[in-house]
């Protein structure tokens, strides 16, 4: 079996197209006409995971976040990003990342902090338009496969609780259900908590546009702290993580390819690759 069919899986499931246009979603190294031995899956693909994959007898790693962001005019070792692309490269080992398109189809990154939540009721938080056809894909004809259609593509999420939680039982249900050192938070105003939207990662652009939908929560990552004034008493704004928010992508990347590929061999990288630490005294 070759990369191509394990990538136009990935990409019937996620279509390039739907990607944020500054992404670099896609094949980073290697061939897509590579023989596929092994299938390692990880949030980030770093130099640590390069060297798993190998050990471990995969040759792609299938990644969230792509290892190549900005342009590359040296690759000589001096920071992490040329280090793990100068391993990839000497181990014959290809990069797929699957970015922002994941992120944008309502069964991708979000559906799956919205299970850890769970959530009922479930919508795009900022329903997206693109114009190029998208595929349409067949879910009961083949179990683990994604609709994706233009009804369904955005960013963000929205949905309720099953039941209403006060602020502290929410942020709770948080820390446990994400195994959270810790949440940065608005103050509480004690009110109850039904609506929630949330968008893994960086997701502070969706502020306001969490406030215009009458969420009482937005559970996102990354907040600055200026952009904690935005919440303007009219929700409560919770910040719990880049890597805590998306830490279960990679469970949602094996289940996407052991669906399609079952007898093949998808595996979970054993690194944590969290570069954010907590000091708690």
């Amino acid at each position: 079996m070759q990369l191509i069919d394990m990538i136009r899986e990935l990409e019937t499931i996620a279509p390039l197209s739907l990607q944020e246009p500054y992404d670099n979603a896609g094949l980073l190294t290697g061939s897509s006409d590579w023989e596929c031995k092994g299938i390692l899956c990880t949030l980030d693909a770093t130099e640590a995971v390069i060297l798993e994959a190998k050990k471990r007898g995969c040759n792609l790693v299938v990644a969230h976040h792509p290892i190549i962001f900005g342009g590359l005019k040296k690759i000589n070792g001096k920071n992490y990003v040329e280090k793990t692309i100068i391993a990839a490269i000497k181990n014959d080992i290809a990069i797929y990342a699957i970015h922002t398109n994941l992120d944008n189809v309502i069964h991708g990154v979000n559906n799956r902090i919205a299970d850890r939540m769970g959530l009922i009721n479930r919508q795009i938080l900022l329903p997206k338009t693109f114009q190029e056809k998208l595929p349409l894909v067949n879910e009961m004809n083949e179990p683990g496969r994604l609709v994706i259609d233009n009804q369904s593509i955005g960013s963000g999420l929205l949905g309720e609780l099953p039941e209403e939680l006060d602020e502290t039982g929410f942020l709770y249900m948080l820390k446990t259900s994400f195994e959270l050192a810790l949440i940065r938070h608005t103050p509480l105003s004690g009110k109850k908590l039904k609506k929630v939207a949330l968008c893994g990662g960086s997701g502070s652009f969706l502020t306001e546009k969490a406030i215009a939908a009458g969420a009482d929560v937005y559970v996102t990552a990354d907040i600055k702290y200026h952009e904690f004034f935005d919440a303007n008493e009219r929700l409560l704004l919770a910040d719990i993580g880049h890597w805590e928010s998306e830490q279960y992508t990679t469970e949602l990347l094996i289940e996407i390819l052991q669906a399609k590929f079952p007898t093949f061999a998808v595996l979970k990288s054993g690194i944590i690759t969290n570069p954010v630490r907590y000091f708690l005294g």
